[in-house]
């Protein structure tokens, strides 16, 4: 589906979906629950009918057998969940538009949960009937129709674009609060494509788990490496969730794309549900930024949080929470160390975090230069602004390698500046596009002196440039000129095919020496290492001091023109006014 095909249909749904505001007996900001519900069953519903056949195929060839295997054993295996007829969409579509439309979704609901275990109390069920309301009992049937739209002759990811977009716009709506729930997924694919999560028996973390993207993007990674469902079955996810209800998100997004995980509602400061210090090979999240009430003594014994330092107020007169105990003075550096610790020797990580953190200064110097010196601070990455639906200012994304330290690389970090690298989504919001994160994500692979990954990015976009379509609208000639800017873009910063510092973009950084890491009071921040591209204007010294001069008797010109022009005007006002206080009339 053509991008601006897939947009509209999403505008669409949106769209229709929206009639909640105005007919259902529910709140605004509460109705995002049943409609991601709603898509769950029709995601579900299409995803488990591409397996069906072959289900009831190996049902009946089993079936007598010392082999043989329930149908809803066989359909977990191919496809992660069952599903019971009750919950068919198509069926409950086609049923009465009246009350007892809301019945049957809820028996769906309690249908899929009793054969799915791990799923138990996660799916909306009661709710359903808030949305028959007297004045208009046909609304659950409207908002049914609105999803059965959804073509099912594309690829399966389209659905999880639909996902991810209803998850994107109800965190938009919902304010600051709704979008600690979402990371845009191009943030996420980035950061994805930089750590690149291998196949095997692996354990992946994310303490700040959301809706549970970062899984999902890791997944579908491994899926793009060839990785087959016995390897998916080996890779196994842990979140960690405050907020109920984004748990229950979260295990729903991983079922529907048959990821095994292990969600568990707490708070990751207090708690520790998964016996996380030096347990994990890879560690994503998006964590809250800047939050100020952790209580400093429920803190400061824990090894996730003191291995590099906890942060502290410098003098008593701190902010005191009501129990007048002593908190941080930011929890930021908390999610850093955490991200640290929870890796195994060889485990790799990425986190989001306030740009703020990069400089931070007071007892989180000390824990940046620990963290620094140990040497397990592998890359930084400043963002755009405006990528995050709840946050304008620029983030950064950190990552941490825990073989680091045994390589030559110990005292050096990669620092890349992509605040000019971006997508216009629209006047206020930005992603990065499929190319972008792969050409950014190239200069982390040329890092690591993968050359061969460089030359075959360029074959790719060589071989989309010659498999263009011809069109009447001249697309085909715009489809090339796209692909060889991208080329254009990548040859042109390393011309041999092979890392380079790049002035404005990236910059490998030594601790020690003139411009080093501690010069720069080991400072995290990569705007203080890729320095600024100046653009050459051509000019000699002489013509460009010709040139000003021009300019500034150019600007005395128009300014002695303007002084003319104003007494002309005042002229003529005061004699038409003259002529009007005679009796000559306007």
């Amino acid at each position: 589906m053509a991008d601006i095909n897939l947009k509209q249909l999403k505008n669409n749904l949106w769209q229709a979906a929206d009639m909640l505001r105005a007919g259902a007996h529910l709140a605004a900001n509460k109705y995002g629950q049943p409609i991601l519900g709603l898509i769950f069953l029709r995601y579900a519903y299409v995803l488990y009918k591409q397996h069906k056949a072959a289900i009831e195929t190996e049902y009946n060839e089993k079936k007598g057998t010392r082999r043989e295997r329930s149908l809803k054993e066989i359909a977990i295996d191919k496809c992660g969940f069952y599903l019971p007829e009750c919950a068919y969409y198509d069926d409950i579509n086609t049923a009465p538009d009246d009350a007892k439309k809301a019945v049957l979704v809820k028996e769906a609901m309690e249908a899929i949960e009793k054969e799915n275990e791990k799923m138990d109390g996660v799916l909306p069920k009661e709710v359903y009937g808030q949305l028959v309301p007297e004045e208009e009992p046909e609304l659950l049937s409207k908002i049914i129709r609105v999803f059965k739209d959804i073509p099912e002759d594309v690829d399966i990811d389209l659905f999880g674009e639909i996902y991810e977009y209803f998850l994107s716009n109800f965190a938009l709506s919902e304010g600051k609060d709704g979008g600690t729930f979402y990371t845009p997924a191009s943030v996420v694919r980035y950061m994805v494509e930089v750590l690149k999560p291998e196949i095997g028996n692996k354990l992946f973390l994310d303490p700040a788990c959301g809706s549970g993207g970062m899984f999902v993007q890791a997944a579908r990674y491994m899926h793009k490496h060839n990785a087959t469902n016995d390897d998916m079955m080996k890779f196994m996810c842990y979140g960690v969730e405050k907020d109920p209800d984004t748990v229950k998100l979260a295990k729903m997004n991983l079922l529907l794309h048959n990821v095994r995980g292990d969600i568990r509602e707490a708070n990751s400061f207090y708690s520790d549900p998964h016996d996380a210090v030096g347990r994990f090979d890879y560690v994503m999240a998006n964590p809250p930024f800047n939050v100020d009430e952790v209580v400093y003594d429920k803190v400061k014994d824990d090894p996730r949080f003191n291995t590099y330092g906890v942060p502290k107020n410098k003098s008593k007169s701190t902010k005191k929470n009501s129990d007048k105990k002593e908190t941080v003075p930011n929890a930021n550096y908390l999610w850093i160390s955490y991200f640290a610790t929870a890796l195994n020797k060889n485990g790799r990580s990425a986190l989001v975090m306030a740009n703020s953190a990069s400089d931070a200064g007071g007892s989180e110097s000390d824990i940046r230069k620990n963290m620094i010196e140990s040497g397990i601070i592998k890359q930084m990455v400043t963002l755009p602004s405006n990528m995050f639906t709840s946050v304008t200012l620029p983030a950064t994304l950190w990552f941490f390698d825990k073989q680091k330290p045994n390589t030559n690389k110990k005292d050096e970090i990669l620092f890349i500046d992509a605040r000019n690298v971006f997508t216009q989504i629209d006047r206020a919001h930005r992603k990065f596009s499929k190319e972008q994160i792969k050409n950014l994500s190239i200069i982390s692979r040329l890092y690591e002196g993968d050359t061969q990954a460089f030359k075959d990015l360029i074959e790719e976009y060589k071989s989309l440039m010659k498999s263009a379509p011809a069109t009447a609208e001249g697309k085909n000639a715009k489809t090339k000129e796209y692909y060889q800017a991208q080329i254009d873009w990548l040859t042109e910063r390393f011309p041999k095919g092979v890392y380079q510092d790049v002035i404005g973009l990236c910059k490998v950084a030594k601790l020690e020496g003139e411009d080093g890491i501690k010069d720069q009071d080991y400072s995290l921040n990569p705007g203080r290492y890729v320095g600024v591209v100046i653009e050459d204007d051509g000019m000699t010294e002489a013509e460009f001091k010709d040139k000003i001069q021009g300019l500034h008797a150019e600007l005395l010109k128009l300014n002695t023109d303007t002084q003319l022009l104003q007494q002309t005007i005042e002229k003529n006002m005061k004699q038409l006014f003259e002529e009007n206080s005679n009796g000559k009339g306007i």
